[in-house]
């Protein structure tokens, strides 16, 4: 019995490969579905590595953004601490300014007594002092009488009409301009010819 159910088993197995015979007698079926397979394996290694090589490639570009974001702002910071040097005495100097307005007219005043006059040359002495201490800080003094007036120094307070001079010449300084370096610490307030 074994015998005749070995020797069915044995028919279908024959009837399956010549079937298999039939319809790929070249054996080229499953080398197609292999090398389909292959191919589609290797097509997505190549759309992971695509897509791995163009998330690198975002990220190198966030990392050179980063890294030019830090460099403006290592430069923005040099500049600011060497404007912070620079310019360490405007405060001070600001607040110095009406003092100096107040020598300057304690100055002006002429006084016909002796005593008087040695308490003026004092102050003088002080004034003077006190100035070339603070053009030792970077303070200048803003020429503006018999110029041209320029908004960036001069602040034109009043207007006058002399005939002898042109059009937009400072006639007269009524309060002194100072600058610190380069920078503007308060114009000068003129009169300007019309």
């Amino acid at each position: 019995m074994t015998d005749k159910k070995e020797e069915i088993e044995k028919e279908e197995l024959e009837a399956l490969a010549s079937k298999e015979a039939e319809m790929d007698p070249h054996g080229t079926v499953e080398e197609d579905i292999t090398s389909e397979e292959a191919t589609l394996e290797q097509n997505q290694k190549d759309e992971r590595i695509s897509e791995l090589e163009s998330k690198l490639q975002e990220e190198e570009n966030k990392l050179l953004r980063v890294l030019a974001d830090f460099e403006n702002a290592k430069r923005r910071n040099a500049l600011d601490q060497e404007a912070l040097v620079k310019y360490k005495a405007q405060s001070l100097l600001t607040a110095i300014l009406p003092v100096l307005d107040n020598f300057e007219r304690a100055l002006a005043v002429e006084v016909k007594n002796e005593e008087a006059q040695s308490i003026m040359t004092g102050m003088d002495m002080i004034y003077r002092n006190l100035f070339e201490a603070l053009k030792g800080e970077g303070l200048v003094e803003i020429e503006a009488l018999d110029k041209e007036f320029d908004p960036n120094f001069h602040q034109a307070v009043m207007t006058g009409n002399d005939p002898e001079k042109t059009s937009g010449i400072v006639l007269e300084e009524l309060q002194k301009g100072y600058m610190l370096k380069d920078r503007v610490l308060r114009p000068t307030m003129v009169k300007v010819n019309e």
